[in-house]
């Protein structure tokens, strides 16, 4: 099986690291010395969940037929591959219909009642099948596992109960990629290495992913701190708990993308280790920072692709919360722009 940087280049042979962006204004405004931006929105199918979904769903295939995965992806594997599952709230089922796609497979998706059209119509444009579900990204979880269960296809979730998920791990080693290359970027530009990582959660993969991958890049005193929505903060209630326990209701946020009401197991286990701290955004924090971040030189998003910038507003306008978190004039500060 190949290595995860070469799969992805078989994916994808013209993509190339997404800028990382120095923005001193947003510095000045959240009174710190520096802020960088990871612009994930200029990632294949424009965010980071391509890395995740994409290599998951071509290395699950691979391993269910004994197919070498380089055959998948030219399309001349002599196997009939099975379907691929999942349920998104738009990027992580891109992702999926974009490997079976490449596999030459199909896959069914798994949509919330208030994914929109232009999302459910870029996975739809894949050749993907939609499954529309009358309530939460949770129940959409719940709906593509039991699709899988019942032997429709291949389960490439981002979520799971259980830590050891395979699956799940695996989606997440396709994240560490972004820190991989962060890695070489602050090295090579002679960056000052951060001090802060702010990053948004949905289940907490993403953060598990940076949190950990990030470690040889963080300098002290080393803050991670995850990002969410007030109306679904399912990493926090996770990290308080001890273990994923389920938000109720209807969970809706600007941030639609992280609206999520159970962590994943696989991701708190890792954040767990690493002494995370959380923070939690309003939709007025959100709409605030996605203006603020295009109207200091960087790049449209999405309020979900903005979260990150909102938790570090946030911190930043309270003296305690700076006091807390160690975030002063001399704080080195990165961000995740998860989307465009």
């Amino acid at each position: 099986m190949p290595a995860l940087k070469d799969l992805w280049a078989q994916l994808w042979p013209d993509a190339r690291p997404t800028p990382l962006l120095e923005l001193p204004a947003l510095a000045q405004l959240a009174g710190v010395a520096r802020v960088f931006v990871k612009v994930e929105g200029e990632r294949p199918l424009g965010s980071f969940k391509s890395l995740g979904g994409m290599i998951a769903g071509i290395r699950a295939l691979a391993a269910a037929t004994g197919t070498d995965p380089r055959d998948l992806i030219s399309g001349t594997s002599p196997r009939a591959l099975p379907r691929l599952i999942c349920a998104s709230e738009g990027n992580h089922g891109l992702s999926v219909a974009a490997a079976a796609n490449k596999a030459g497979t199909k896959a069914t998706v798994f949509l919330p009642r208030d994914v929109s059209i232009a999302r459910a119509a870029r996975i739809k444009a894949l050749g993907a099948e939609l499954v529309h579900v009358n309530g939460t990204y949770d129940d959409a979880v719940l709906a593509a596992a039991a699709a899988a269960a019942r032997g429709d296809g291949l389960l490439i979730s981002d979520t799971s109960s259980d830590a050891d998920n395979p699956i799940v791990n695996e989606v997440m080693a396709g994240y560490g990629l972004l820190a991989d290359e962060l890695i070489t970027q602050f090295h090579e530009s002679s960056f000052e290495r951060p001090t802060h990582l702010f990053v948004q959660a949905g289940v907490g993969g993403l953060a598990a992913a940076m949190v950990e991958g990030l470690q040889p890049l963080l300098r002290g005193p080393g803050k991670s701190l995850v990002v969410e929505p007030d109306t679904a903060p399912c990493v926090a209630q996770a990290l308080r708990a001890g273990k994923p326990t389920l938000i109720r209701g209807n969970l809706h946020s600007s941030a639609s993308m992280l609206a999520c009401g159970m962590a994943s197991a696989p991701a708190l286990r890792i954040l767990q280790r690493h002494a995370v701290a959380s923070v939690v955004v309003s939709d007025a924090q959100l709409h605030a920072a996605a203006a603020e971040l295009q109207s200091a030189g960087g790049p449209a998003t999405t309020e979900s692709g903005a979260t990150g910038l909102a938790g570090l507003l946030r911190v930043a306008s309270r003296p305690e919360l700076r006091f807390l978190h160690e975030l002063n004039y001399e704080s080195v500060v990165l961000l995740i722009v998860t989307e465009r």
